[in-house]
């Protein structure tokens, strides 16, 4: 069965993606690209509005290539299938098979029954940790857990997740070895919230205590810590970051808003005041420290001046990086039923943008101080002629020859890039020590002074799985098992 996988959405799905990818491959599937795949599998994103249409139109399309190509089967899985399963069985009735999360099991023994799937199953099985990358092999991404307790009044994810609950610490030092194997360089830890890794044993066991397990057990050179509540950032593991170089002085630490009316309609449980002295605190004890956040404009009932405590507030402390968007009512969660109260979608995406823009400003004066510093950074691959960062940097004098890649405080996909001269030749999960020479409101370019690691080669006993889905091409975002 020739096998064309699109994974959408978050990280976390990108996981899960890659070990649907495995098992498949494990059971003769050829991972090949969607246009020439026998079977298309789309694992979809139900997170927000656009996220659903994305998943929708992948579909749409994979369907297309159903009656015009050599598809013969399109599978749904995912997010967007576990809580819209009934309707999507009505509105596309090209795709052939979907499976919710609780459903996964199923899918090596319905393809086997559509005939699609023939070769017989593995004498030894496919191993339950197992993963192909579905991009690059340099950077991946470790789910510590699934699931989630904090009940945000605008997020479905506890609707299709369910409960928290913390992955085993052995699994995940083994998975984490594998990926060492497989080449990885950079290994982002994922979850709902981070820091609620490990709480069900209630014997002290926590994010910290995996983290140092991954750096004794391992030699990978850059983990990173994405999506941790502020609440739960702790002496313990910021007492390791600020000691352990390999643990990067980087948090993800989404606050969603900085007005405590609208942070208690939300049901979150930081405030403002606790923001600013966590944040503080943090900037203090952990050098260099990058600090990252997610904010979320036009909750229902978010007033001009509440919206403005947000900007001023940011505008105060000034994150590092920022993501933002702007409300969409997911079915099932409390927001969805605050329809009174919905802010109108212009007034949402005038302030969606006024964020943004107000995060270009300090970016862009935080950048403009790295000119003349030197960093590490990660080779992630070459710049193409019409590459955008180039453009944006260099403008008609672009360099004909130079790659791409990310100094310590720049997260994969999310914050921006680093353009490498003098890096030819260096393959991706290359480390480097570059002068930084120019910038802009998100980019770096600088010039490659010394090489301090080149990318690994991967071990030969995880050769045959891994190579399977090596250099073809993927539609669609990365992602993973969960948001």
């Amino acid at each position: 069965m020739r096998l064309g996988l699109v994974s959408l959405g978050c990280d976390k799905n990108t996981v899960d993606s890659e070990r649907l990818l495995a098992e498949l491959v494990g059971h003769g599937a050829e991972r090949t690209s969607p246009a020439d795949a026998e079977v298309i599998l789309v694992n979809t994103c139900g997170f927000i509005d656009a996220a659903k249409e994305e998943s929708i139109e992948t579909l749409i399309e994979a369907g297309r290539l159903k009656r015009d190509g050599s598809c013969r089967g399109v599978v749904a899985v995912g997010c967007m299938v576990e809580r819209y399963r009934d309707e999507l069985e009505d509105a596309l009735p090209e795709v052939d098979l979907l499976l919710g999360l609780r459903d996964l099991d199923r899918l090596v023994p319905e393809l086997r029954a559509r005939g699609l799937l023939n070769t017989p199953a593995p004498a030894g099985g496919v191993h339950p940790g197992e993963r192909i990358p579905v991009a690059s092999r340099h950077v991946r991404y470790l789910k510590v857990s699934e699931g989630c307790d904090h009940g945000c009044a605008f997020c479905a994810i506890p609707l299709w997740r369910g409960k928290h609950r913390s992955f085993e610490l052995e699994r995940l030092v083994a998975e984490a070895q594998r990926l060492e194997a497989q080449g990885a360089v950079e290994v982002n830890l994922v979850a709902q919230d981070l820091a609620h890794w490990g709480r069900e044993r209630r014997d002290g066991t926590d994010i910290a205590t995996l983290v140092q397990a991954l750096l004794r057990e391992t030699s990978i050179p850059w983990f990173r810590l994405l999506y941790i509540y502020s609440a739960g950032l702790r002496e313990p593991l910021v007492e390791l970051m600020a000691s352990e170089a390999r643990l990067l002085s980087y948090i993800d630490m989404p606050i969603q808003h900085a007005s405590d009316t609208v942070l208690y309609r939300m049901r979150r449980p930081e405030r403002a005041a606790t923001l600013r002295t966590k944040m503080a605190w943090l900037r203090d004890a952990i050098p260099g420290l990058t600090l990252r956040t997610t904010v979320l404009v036009g909750f229902p009932g978010e007033t001009d001046v509440e919206f403005r405590e947000l900007v001023d507030f940011l505008d105060e402390v000034s994150f590092d990086r920022l993501g933002a968007f702007a409300f969409s009512p997911q079915d099932g969660t409390r927001a969805a039923a605050m329809e009174e109260n919905y802010v109108p979608a212009g007034v949402a995406q005038e302030r969606l943008e006024e964020v943004l823009e107000v995060q270009r400003a300090v970016s862009g004066e935080r950048l403009a101080a790295e000119v003349g510093r030197e960093r590490t950074a990660i080779v992630d691959g070459p710049a193409g002629a019409d590459d955008p960062v180039l453009g944006l940097l260099y403008g008609e004098g672009a360099p004909g020859a130079a790659q791409v890649g990310r100094i310590e405080s720049q997260a994969d996909d999310v914050d921006g890039a680093t353009v490498l001269l003098g890096a030819e030749g260096l393959a991706p999960g290359s480390l480097v020590r570059v002068g930084i020479e120019r910038a802009a409101d998100f980019d770096l370019a600088g010039r490659v002074r010394e090489v301090i690691r080149e990318a690994p080669t991967r071990a030969a006993t995880t050769a045959p799985l891994a190579a399977a889905g090596r250099g073809l091409p993927v539609l669609g975002l990365d992602s993973a098992w969960g948001r």
